[in-house]
Order: C-alpha cells, then structure tokens, then sequence
C-alpha cells in the first residue's frame, strides 16, 4: 500500500489526538473523524490482502523472468523486498526487450503490469 500502513495509523493517531482535544470545531471533528474512519477501513482492507499481493506478483514476474523459487518468507518486509528486487529486474528486462524490439516480451510485462495495478485496487475504488 502506498502510503505504507504504519505511516497511514501515524498519522490517524495525530488525527484522533487532535480530536480529542476541548475546543476543536465540530465541522473539522467531523471532516477528521469521517476521513479517519475511510483511512482505517483502506487501511484494514490492504493489511488483509498485501501478502497475497506480493506472493501473486513475485510469482508472475519470476515467470517472467525466467527465475525459479518462491516466496520461504512470508513477513510482508521480505516479501515487499523481494518484490523490489525483482521489479528491479523487471525494469530491466523491459528495456533489454525495448532496445531489441522484442514486442512479445514488451506485451507480456505490460501485460503483467495492468494485472498487479488490478490486484492493487481497492474495493471502493470508483474504477
């Protein structure tokens, strides 16, 4: 999730703070409360999903790749680590294809590209 989830409850828990506090306009209470609600809810929702995200995607570009393995830790900093290595890679051999006009292999990652930003919507998402 990007902004990351411990950045996200941060700045909720300065929110709430905030709110608490005697004097704070009910309008803006309102405004905060109501965003900090929707915030916790996206929040929960990619918490839940992120590993199956990235264990999906990790799969899908080793594959493209050409690269064995999997995933032997599943803690969502060596699994979202390992996603950068491999976009990384990935960032790489688009290019390689690019300069060598290699079309079917530009198709195949733009292909897998569109797939993780649909694996990355949320389920309020207006799109």
């Amino acid at each position: 999730m990007n902004p990351p989830v411990p950045a996200v409850l941060a700045q909720l828990a300065g929110l709430l703070a905030k709110n608490a506090m005697p004097g704070v306009p009910e309008a803006e209470r309102a405004s905060d409360l109501g965003l900090s609600a929707m915030l916790l809810g996206v929040a929960a929702e990619m918490w839940d999903r992120q590993a199956a995200i990235l264990v999906e995607e990790n799969r899908a570009v080793r594959a493209l790749l050409g690269e064995t393995g999997d995933d032997p830790d599943l803690r969502l900093s060596a699994l979202k680590a390992e996603n950068d290595r491999l976009r990384a890679r990935l960032i790489d051999a688009h290019a390689a294809a690019e300069a060598a006009g290699d079309a079917a292999r530009q198709d195949a990652i733009w292909a897998e590209l569109r797939a993780a930003t649909e694996r990355r919507k949320i389920s309020s998402a207006p799109v």
